[in-house]
């Protein structure tokens, strides 16, 4: 099977899309979001803000590829409920969670608005929407609450009290740099492409610097490492200990986009460095895949397989080849595109799975879940690779 053509990739996508566009919606506002294997919803009434917005993401950036209307529908159905029930007008805030349509965590999360501007920038690229003031909005309430001026990145949380965390991640950062690097291709509004290369050389050079040259996942106020941190929860859904392979992939991505609008050799030479430190050092050579999480001595603290490391990383592949046109990256493509084939994909029902233990043996028949996965990554992955195989 060749994975890395068109024909393949968008009939792929829109498998994935099948399993969810006969159950997303739901008719009382926003998309249901936790669904067992078969696509039966589970916990109907909780939603929370990641998934809200990466599902408009997923159905506007469909709306683009495909011109199907129905993605568009479903793409501004889920503008409202972002708008109208997630957003608090009186504070100005986005409801973290919600249940049964009511603010469950008011927490303010820099990671949650980095998908609110995505969302606004894939509805933008789409014509869905026709303003740019959104984005624009979204940016300014970062600026306000969340911008390390001294530092150049953002904090992450705010208590539902109003009180700055100390805690300090790159992860939020670098879904940051991702939506800025969207809302500057929907807008063309130079600021978004200056904050996307500023949070970009400050967590891929100045951050990484601290850690051998590699990304890690958590520091002090001050962005100093914090070693410590989730140490003894290297497993943590949002923030775990060591080092991901999945996101210095991620990152890899990342540059290769930046270098795209400000062309640099070293955003190259960092992207190369990251992916193939990663690929080198998380491949299971016996099961296959990239496992999970690493520590600072390159020994595997977490050997699951999740779908989005797969993902995120068969993308960064696509674009390294594309830049650099060294054969071993679309080699390497190929076999993340196989193993996820034989492991991942539900050849069954349909969408990835989530998560697997190393041998590919499944933890329950939870497929989708509230923050956890929607095919935001799988489908985003796709469509990267499609955008270089039409240039």
């Amino acid at each position: 099977m060749n994975f890395y053509s068109r024909d393949f990739l968008s009939t792929h996508c829109e498998s994935i899309l099948n399993f969810y566009t006969l159950r997303v919606v739901d008719e009382n506002g926003g998309y249901f979001q936790n669904y067992y294997d078969d696509g039966e919803v589970f916990n109907a009434g909780f939603k929370q803000l990641v998934s809200s917005t990466r599902i408009i993401v997923n159905y506007a950036n469909s709306y683009t590829l495909f011109g199907n209307e129905k993605y568009k529908e479903i793409a501004l159905h889920g503008l409202t409920f972002l708008e109208t029930v997630h957003f608090q007008p009186e504070s100005e805030r986005y409801a973290w969670t919600l249940q049964d349509n009511q603010p469950l965590d008011l927490t303010q999360q820099a990671y949650g608005y980095a998908f609110v501007l995505l969302a606004y920038a894939a509805l933008r690229k789409a014509g869905i929407i026709e303003s740019n003031d959104k984005l624009n909005y979204v940016y300014d309430l970062l600026e306000q609450r969340f911008w390390q001026a001294d530092y150049g990145l953002y904090a992450d949380e705010i208590s539902e009290s109003g009180e700055l965390s100390p805690y300090r991640g790159q992860n939020a950062n670098m879904h940051l740099c991702e939506a800025m690097l969207s809302a500057y291709q929907a807008t063309k509004e130079t600021k978004f492409l200056d904050r996307a290369e500023t949070l970009a050389h400050n967590i891929a050079y100045k951050q990484a610097a601290l850690s051998d040259n590699l990304i890690w996942e958590h520091y002090t106020p001050s962005f100093d490492i914090d070693w410590e941190y989730n140490k003894d929860d290297p497993k943590n859904l949002y923030r775990p200990w060591g080092f991901q392979p999945g996101h210095q992939t991620e990152w890899t991505k990342l540059l290769l986009i930046l270098h795209r609008y400000r062309p640099d050799p070293r955003l190259v030479q960092t992207a190369k460095s990251l992916f193939d430190r990663a690929v080198e050092t998380a491949w299971d050579d016996t099961y296959g895949g990239l496992i999970y999480g690493f520590d600072d001595n390159g020994k595997w603290c977490d050997d699951d397989k999740y779908f989005w490391v797969q993902a995120e990383s068969f993308a960064a592949a696509a674009l390294l080849y594309e830049q650099t046109k060294e054969s071993r990256f679309l080699d390497t493509y190929a076999k993340l595109w196989q193993y996820s084939w034989e492991h991942m994909v539900d050849h069954q029902y349909g969408a990835w799975f989530r998560v697997l233990k190393r041998t590919n043996a499944k933890y329950s028949n939870e497929k989708s879940a509230a923050g956890a996965k929607c095919d935001y990554h799988t489908l985003g992955a796709c469509f990267d690779v499609l955008s270089t195989l039409s240039e």
